[in-house]
Order: structure tokens, then sequence, then C-alpha cells
């Protein structure tokens, strides 16, 4: 299952350098504005040290950890929704996405251009949400019409989406994004059937200079009061310094650097677990002779469901899970101690994972 989250700001605040840093997918990164013409696309790890502590009790040559897609789309400026600088193109882009970073710039630097002839991060951040419900409005409306006629004509789903179609432009001619309102969860599906980019949770990304990264600035700190009212997360980095940290090879070196600047892990690392917990996603691992792996599952997945993710047969023919916790088997140091001590659980169909739950499907198809 393939998360995505789409990188998103004014020209020239770093998401393209980020990027890189995520992905060394090698995006193209200039000092000027749309240097990014079309969306790249890179897979991103999310931090997990329980794999590791898996593969010291049950070896193996393969560990492959939980990812996010991150896509890098061009900045946008004001007017975009009305096609200014690159427009709608990019807008699209968004809308393919799960979730949107917005990275915002939260350093000072006269040699880096801003688009808009200074730094202020609240006025950036208005100028992108205020392009982002303004091209939600507009399909909003489209939407509308689009179930007018048949909602008249008796066609009860119709009419039940061309009512919810109402309030959701009267939410955004509020200028209120989507997210921020209440659904029942038929609506709810008819939200997401619009496919509106402010019904996206939403990561304020706050790219400080050097010297800010562990602890910010009165820039960023302006950003984490403003996204507690909106109730959005928010993670402090550095661009630059997560640059530097991407090109060194040796993990040692990465922990040394890291130390000495103050930080106990990169930025990226935090920003890549805030987007997996943003989406309400949790991990639960299957381990081998020949590979052990991290799945990703939405929060309340039943054990059916869990088993989907791997192949929709094992789903279709799920008959049990065996389930343990790591620590369980750290005591006792393998599955056979467990099975012995009758730790290894046998789970049905109403089991619900548990995150970090090591787990062997049985099926039949």
């Amino acid at each position: 299952m393939a998360l995505q989250a789409g990188i998103v700001g004014l020209p020239n605040v770093g998401k393209s350098t980020l990027f890189n840093a995520l992905t060394a997918a090698g995006a193209e990164s200039a000092n000027y504005p749309f240097c990014t013409i079309e969306p790249n696309i890179g897979v991103i790890t999310v931090p997990d040290e329980r794999l590791g502590r898996l593969q010291k009790i049950i070896q193996t040559k393969k560990v492959i950890p939980a990812v996010v897609e991150i896509v890098d789309i061009a900045g946008l400026v004001r007017g975009a929704s009305k096609g200014e600088g690159l427009g709608n193109q990019f807008l699209g882009n968004i809308r393919a996405t799960n979730a949107v970073l917005h990275v915002v710039r939260c350093f000072d630097d006269d040699d880096v251009e801003h688009v808009d002839g200074s730094v202020d991060p609240l006025r950036d951040i208005d100028t992108i949400e205020t392009e982002l419900l303004l091209a939600d409005l507009d399909s909003a409306l489209k939407r509308q019409d689009r179930f007018k006629k048949s909602s008249k004509s008796g066609d009860k789903t119709a009419k039940f989406h061309f009512e919810v179609a109402n309030k959701l432009v009267t939410l955004l001619q509020a200028g209120t994004p989507i997210r921020a309102a209440e659904w029942t969860p038929d609506e709810q599906a008819s939200v997401i059937d619009a496919q509106l980019i402010t019904s996206k949770e939403v990561l304020y990304v706050c790219n400080v200079d050097e010297a800010s990264a562990a602890t910010g600035n009165a820039h960023s700190e302006t950003v984490a009061e403003f996204a507690k009212t909106q109730g959005a997360g928010v993670v402090v980095l550095s661009g630059a310094i997560e640059a530097e940290i991407a090109e060194m090879d040796d993990p040692e070196d990465r922990e040394m650097f890291l130390a000495e600047i103050g930080l106990e892990e990169s930025g990226l690392a935090k920003m890549a677990r805030e987007v997996y917990a943003l989406l309400g996603y949790q991990t639960y691992f299957t381990a081998g002779e020949k590979e052990i792996r991290a799945w990703t599952v939405k929060v309340g997945a039943t054990a059916p469901q869990a088993a989907g993710v791997i192949h929709t047969d094992f789903e279709r023919g799920f008959i049990k899970a065996e389930v343990y916790q790591l620590p369980e088997l750290e005591e006792l140091g393998s599955e056979a101690a467990l099975k012995a001590a009758g730790k290894l659980r046998i789970e049905g169909k109403g089991y619900v994972v548990q995150d970090g739950d090591v787990m062997h499907f049985r099926f039949n198809v």
C-alpha cells in the first residue's frame, strides 16, 4: 500500500532541496522559481528501530521498512488557481496525493530570492491555502452542477451527493478547509470521491537556517502556533543540513554529525514518521528466513485486512493469524520458545491489529 504525500509551497522555500535529501532522486534544485517542471516521485523509508531488533533474533539478509511516496510539486504562486505561474497542472498533481507537506520558508537569506520580496511565514501559508481553497471551490461548483439535474429527477444517490456538494461550496466560500468540517461516514465517502485538496491532512514543514535546526526560531514558532489552531502537525528542519546528511554513506558519520549540532536524529526521519502517523497508519511485521518486513495498515484494521495488504488472496482465504509482540520474542529468544510458552497467540477474523504485531497468516483459496 503506497502512501503518498505531496510537497507544496511557494517557489524557493526549499522543496526540491528537501526532496533530494529525502530520496536521493536528483531532482534539480536552483535559485529561481519553477525549477521543478514535472512532479518528481521518490520513496522514503519510515525509520523503525524495531526492524533491527527483530533481525538480531530472526537473522535474515533482507529487511524491508515501511515507505511513503513523496511527490515534489512545482512552487505555486498567487493566482495559481486561475492559471498563474504553472497553475492548475500542479494543483491536479496535489489531488492525487494522500496528504500535503506544506514547506514554509523560515530562514532569512538575502542571496535566496523570495517571490514576494520578504520572509513572512503566515503570509506565505495564506497564499498557498487561498489558492487551494479557490481550486477546491471550482471543483465543488462543478460537482454541484454535475448532480443538480439528476437529483431533481428523484435519483436518491444523486440527491445525496448534491446535498454534500452544497455543503462543500458553502464551506469553501467561507474560506474553511474541508478537513476542518465534521462529516458522517456516508458524507465522508462523498467528500473523498470529490478529491478536494483541502480535505487532506497537512503537515507544516518549517525549513530553518542551519543554526536553528535543533531549537527552531521565531519564524518556526509562529508556524507552530498557527498549526495548533488548525489541528495540523509541524516539523522543524534545515534543508541545508538534511542535504549534508544525505551525502554521508557511513551511519556513524551521520550520528557524529547530528550529535555535534545537537540533534538526536535527522529532521527528515521525524518528518517521515509524522507523515505516517498523520494518515492514521501503523505497522505490523512479518519475519521469516527470506525477509523481515514492515507492512502498513490503518489503525483499527482487522487481521484479514492486514493479510490483504500482502495479497488479496490472503484476505479472501483468511483462516487465522499467529501473533506475538517483539518484547515477548526478545524475552524468550525464538518463535519456537514463544510457541512452547503459549505466547504465540492464535487470532481469528475479528482480531484488531496492534502496532508492532509480528504476524504469520494461514489462508486457503
